[in-house]
């Protein structure tokens, strides 16, 4: 009878939104529970001002999972309304079982692969193998749907074919040293969608090859690299290339006038000595590089890292990273642009004091390209940005204190010498809070203070928040826990406006028996203008939001391996 069970379940199983299972544990897990939770969300929202979001929003979801001998199945639905609009459920069915080394894919699945070849999950099957050495996998699916939407509807979605594509990898090794292989063969369906839509978009197919290896060479020297060569086809229905050399290869690639081969890769060299660890790397994407495996991939590009970390006295560490960055590989833009990020961090402990320090900068220039820059309009831009923090914790016999600082100066700077300086901008902020523990009252109160100024060109913009908050438990076995927060608000942009706004929230949770949970929150905010001179009505805000939640966690039906008698709940 176990035996008829297993079988049924491996049958049925690819109709299933199956997770990753160890099938050799089916012997040892339960014959059957069935377990899930259904819930619901509501909020309430109006404003005496413009309203940015509906006044009424509501979600119901629900969640059922299905165990068999160890074998994971979850389904789930989820309904939500947008301005009292149905939008019906989007439902995706996978399973990944595994056995011992293997591991199966079947419906909406993904699969680890080089970055630039593939980084995308696939609608379809695949097959895995992770030995001690050796590793394989290989997969065959969608990657997405066709978009054909009827023309004549002015609110038609740009049109896409189907996408469909097949991998292979390959890899041997250990953590020490490991060799990875790739391949990757993607193709659109020309077919997929109507012929008014093909005039506007042209069929692609691509077929990628990538390497990624690694070796430590010694405790203190490890090498790695990563490259592929993406061969693609811009538009499928152009003439072939005839060519003795491509017979034969056209079951694999198909080589025509809108073809074109591209390469990516970096390399890095990684170093630790004596609690110095550094790491030098170089990555460069030929302009044009694509892989139809992936959702985006900037090009035309190169860049050098390098990063360091270490610690002073055992007490300080530190570290810090500098990056360069040039675009224009192909010499055919009209300017170059480059790029430098640089950072520096510092944190050490002092008793009960914490204290960190940080710098982060990044400059950008322009330069000529297949055109001179003009000196008026030459990029030339660096930001700066500096900052402080420390905490101080403390207890005494019934209160435990946590205080702590932060400040930040951020600045950007146009560094062209024609520059009226419109664009800079320099902004301070500070930061203070304080919270305490009443362990007699199981009460935690908040303080927090922040202030931050804004200057550029002609303007000043100075904002100010203090906000206060407690948090507390109830009943003898804490379930009931309830929230408030009071917020004042000030702000003030110089020669416009002050205004200021005071507001409150309360979040009241409860949860019964472990499988009730109740959720209920309100708040009230009041924005006013303060300025005396000009004093707006437009600016006079009242906002009100209700939030009303619910969920039920169960456990409908359960068959234990060593009693094997139903349960229900």
């Amino acid at each position: 009878m176990r035996r008829s069970i297993i079988i049924t379940v491996l049958a049925l199983a690819p109709f299933l939104g199956v997770k990753a299972q160890d099938i050799s544990q089916i012997a040892k897990s339960d014959p059957l529970v069935m377990s899930g939770a259904i819930g619901t969300s509501n909020t309430y929202y109006h404003s005496t001002g413009y309203r940015y979001s509906s006044p009424f929003q509501s979600n119901v979801w629900a969640n059922l999972n299905l165990s068999v001998y160890g074998i994971a199945m979850p389904f789930s639905l989820y309904y939500t309304n947008s301005d009292f609009n149905f939008n019906y459920p989007h439902i995706s069915l996978n399973l990944s079982p595994r056995y011992k080394q293997w591991q199966a894919y079947f419906g909406q699945s993904s699969m680890s692969y080089s970055p630039y070849v593939m980084n995308m999950s696939f609608n379809g099957i695949g097959v895995e193998y992770q030995g001690d050495r050796l590793r394989f996998g290989l997969f065959y699916g969608r990657l997405r749907n066709a978009i054909n939407d009827d023309p004549t509807d002015l609110g038609a979605r740009l049109p896409q074919y189907r996408r469909t594509a097949w991998g292979v990898k390959v890899g041997y090794g250990s953590q020490k040293h490991y060799l990875d292989l790739y391949f990757l063969r993607a193709f659109d369906s020309e077919r997929s969608i109507s012929e008014h839509w093909r005039q506007q978009v042209n069929p692609q197919e691509n077929l990628v090859v990538g390497l990624r290896g690694y070796s430590r060479i010694t405790r203190w020297l490890a090498l790695s690299a990563n490259a592929a060569t993406s061969l693609i086809t811009t538009d499928t229905r152009a003439r072939r290339v005839e060519s003795d050399k491509l017979d034969g290869w056209d079951k694999i690639f198909d080589a025509r006038y809108t073809s074109n081969m591209r390469f990516a890769g970096d390399a890095s060299v990684n170093l630790t000595l004596r609690g110095l660890n550094a790491a030098i790397s170089y990555r460069m994407v030929q302009p044009d590089y694509t892989s139809l495996g992936t959702y985006y991939m900037s090009n035309n590009y190169q860049s050098l890292a390098i990063t360091a970390s270490t610690r002073l006295f055992k007490s300080i560490a530190l570290s810090g990273n500098f990056s360069a960055q040039s675009d224009n590989l192909s010499n055919k833009q009209l300017y170059t642009t480059r790029g430098f990020v640089y950072a520096a961090n510092a944190s050490t402990r002092i008793g009960q004091v914490m204290v960190s320090a940080r710098y982060n900068g990044y400059l950008q220039r322009q330069y000529d390209g297949t055109a001179h820059v003009n000196d008026t309009t030459r990029i030339s831009r660096i930001m700066h940005s500096i900052g402080a923090s420390a905490s101080y914790s403390f207890q005494t016999e019934n209160l435990n204190h946590s205080f702590s600082l932060t400040a930040a100066v951020n600045q950007n700077k146009d560094l062209n010498k024609f520059a009226t300086g419109e664009s800079d901008v320099k902004t301070i902020s500070g930061g203070a809070s304080y919270n305490v523990n009443v362990e007699p009252w199981q009460t935690d109160f908040t303080t927090t203070l922040n202030h931050q100024q804004s200057r550029g060109y002609s303007t000043k913009y100075t904002s100010d928040i203090l906000s206060l908050s407690a948090a507390r438990s109830f009943l003898h076995e804490q379930n009931l826990h309830l929230q408030a927060t009071l917020t004042l608000c000030y702000n003030k942009m110089e020669h416009m406006r002050e205004n200021m706004s005071l507001g409150g929230d309360m979040q009241v949770g409860y949860t019964l028996k472990n499988v009730h949970t109740f959720a209920l929150s309100g708040g009230i905010a009041r924005s006013n203008d303060v300025n005396i001179i000009e004093g707006q009505d437009l600016y006079n805000v009242t906002e009100l939001n209700v939030g009303l939640s619910y969920t039920y966690t169960f456990s409908l039906f359960e068959i234990k391996r060593q009693s094997a008698t139903p349960t229900t709940n």
